[in-house]
C-alpha cells in the first residue's frame, strides 16, 4: 500500500491480505496534527495497490482535502478526494477536488497550499516555494520544472513525481 499526506512515515508499507485502512495508518507512524480523519472509513479492507491519501483537516470549517482511498486503476473506493467550498481545486483532471479521475494526483497549477503540504515531503515552506515558483514563472508544463522550485532535489522530486500532475 501507499499512504500518502498527513501521516507520519509517508511511502509505502506491506501489511498482510485483510488488513484495514486504520493498520495501514498505524504502519505509517499514525496520522499528523491536522490530519482528515473522519472522512476515510478506517475499517475499509484494503487490496495490493491501493493508495490512501490523508489530507488537511481545517478544526473550524472541516475538511479542505478529504481522504480517500484510491485502488490501482485511480478509482476512488472511499470516494475521490475533495476539496471543500472556499478552497481551490488541488486537481485538474475532473476539475473539483483533489484527485479522483487522476488517482488522487494533485495538479501543480491549480493546488492551494493545504494540497501540496499535504504531499510527502512537502511541508508549508516548500508548499509556498511551489506557489511563488508557479506566481513567478507562469504554470508548470512538465512535472521535472518542479525540480527548480527551492528546496526540491532530485530524490524529492522522484517521490512526488507520480502523485503531482501539471
Amino acid at each position: 500500500m501507499s499512504v500518502v499526506g498527513l501521516v507520519n512515515r509517508p511511502g509505502l508499507v506491506r501489511l498482510p491480505p485483510q488488513s484495514r485502512v486504520a493498520d495501514a495508518l498505524n504502519t505509517a507512524g499514525g496520522p499528523r496534527p491536522g490530519a482528515d480523519v473522519v472522512s476515510i472509513n478506517q475499517a475499509q479492507l484494503l487490496h495490493d495497490g491501493d493508495q490512501i491519501l490523508i489530507g488537511f483537516a481545517d478544526p473550524v470549517s472541516g475538511p479542505r482535502i478529504k481522504s480517500a482511498v484510491v485502488g490501482p486503476s485511480g478509482g476512488g473506493a472511499a470516494g475521490p478526494v475533495a476539496a471543500q467550498p472556499g478552497s481551490a481545486p488541488a486537481s485538474g483532471a475532473g476539475g473539483g477536488g483533489g484527485g479522483a479521475a487522476a488517482g488522487a494526483k494533485v495538479n501543480l497549477n491549480t493546488a492551494d497550499e493545504p494540497a501540496l503540504d499535504a504531499l510527502p515531503g512537502v511541508g508549508p515552506v516548500t508548499a509556498k516555494a511551489i506557489i511563488a515558483w508557479r506566481t513567478q514563472h507562469g504554470k508548470f508544463t512538465s512535472v521535472d520544472q518542479l525540480g527548480e522550485v527551492d528546496g526540491i532535489g532530485p530524490s524529492r522530486l522522484a517521490k512526488l513525481r507520480d502523485l503531482v500532475v501539471v
